[in-house]
C-alpha cells in the first residue's frame, strides 16, 4: 500500500471511530507495520496544522484521534447548539487532583488526604467521564479503585499523565499532611485485619471447648425428632 493510501485510510478510520484508536491497532487493521503507522500519521499531522484546517490529530498516549481545532470551539459549539460545559468547582479540582497523581485510589484515600467526604464529587466526576473505576484493593471490604480516563486528557490538553506539572519539593506541610493520611489507611486496613482474625481464633475455640465442629453444632440445630420417636418417648 502506498504511502498516500495509507494516509488516507489512517484518516477514514480515525474519522468512522470519533475515538482514540490504538497505533497498534491501526498497524493491525491496514496489515503494516507500526513504523508506516507512524509516519501516515505525522503526514496528517502536517497537513491539518500547516494548512490551518478545522480538524487536528490528538495523541493520547499511544493512541490517536481525529478532533475539531480548539480555535474554531465556539463556532462549532454554535453549529451544535450545546451550551458551555460547566467549569468544575474548586473542590472537584481538588479530587481530581488528587486522583491523577496518586492513582489508582480509593473513595477512603481521598477523603483522608482533603479531611471530608467526597463521595458526591467522587461520583459527578465519574457521571462527566473524568475518573472510572479500575478494580479493587485486595484488602477486607475490597474497596473500589479509581483512575483518570482519556476524556481527563483530552480536557487538560494532555497526550499522557507524565505531563502532569510536577508537585512542590519544598511543600513539607502538604507531604507531611499526605503521609499522615496514609499512615492513618494503613492503620485501619491493618485494624480491620486484625478483628477478623480474632473472631475466627474465638469461633474455633469456642468450638473446641464444647467438643464441636461447626458443621456438627450446625446438624444438632438442625436435627429434630420423627413423629415415631416422639410416640415411643410418650410410652
Amino acid at each position: 500500500m502506498e504511502i498516500q493510501n495509507i494516509t488516507a485510510a489512517v484518516e477514514g478510520i480515525l474519522f468512522a471511530s470519533g475515538e482514540p484508536v490504538p497505533v497498534k491497532r491501526l498497524a493491525q487493521l491496514l496489515e503494516i507495520d507500526h513504523k508506516a503507522v507512524e509516519y501516515a500519521i505525522v503526514q496528517l499531522e502536517e497537513l491539518y496544522n500547516e494548512h490551518e484546517r478545522g480538524i487536528r490529530l490528538l495523541r493520547i498516549e499511544d493512541s490517536v484521534q481525529l478532533c475539531s481545532a480548539p480555535e474554531y470551539a465556539d463556532v462549532i459549539r454554535k453549529s451544535l447548539e450545546k451550551r458551555r460545559v460547566p467549569q468544575l468547582s474548586p473542590t472537584a479540582l481538588e479530587v481530581l487532583a488528587i486522583i491523577a497523581y496518586f492513582q489508582p485510589v480509593t473513595r477512603a484515600y481521598v477523603e483522608r488526604t482533603r479531611g471530608v467526604d467526597s463521595s458526591y464529587t467522587m461520583t459527578m466526576l465519574q457521571s462527566r467521564g473524568l475518573i472510572e473505576a479500575c478494580g479493587q484493593l485486595q484488602v477486607p471490604g475490597r474497596p473500589t479503585l479509581f483512575q483518570t480516563t482519556n476524556a481527563f486528557l483530552r480536557t487538560f490538553n494532555l497526550t499522557k499523565l507524565d505531563e502532569l506539572p510536577a508537585l512542590p519539593e519544598d511543600d513539607s506541610e502538604a507531604k507531611a499532611q499526605l503521609q499522615e493520611a496514609i499512615d492513618a489507611i494503613q492503620r485501619e486496613q491493618e485494624a480491620v485485619r486484625q478483628a477478623e482474625e480474632v473472631a475466627q481464633e474465638l469461633r474455633a475455640s469456642l468450638f473446641q471447648d464444647e467438643g464441636l465442629t461447626e458443621e456438627s453444632a450446625a446438624e444438632e440445630q438442625t436435627i429434630e425428632p420423627t413423629p415415631n420417636e416422639e410416640l415411643e418417648a410418650e410410652e
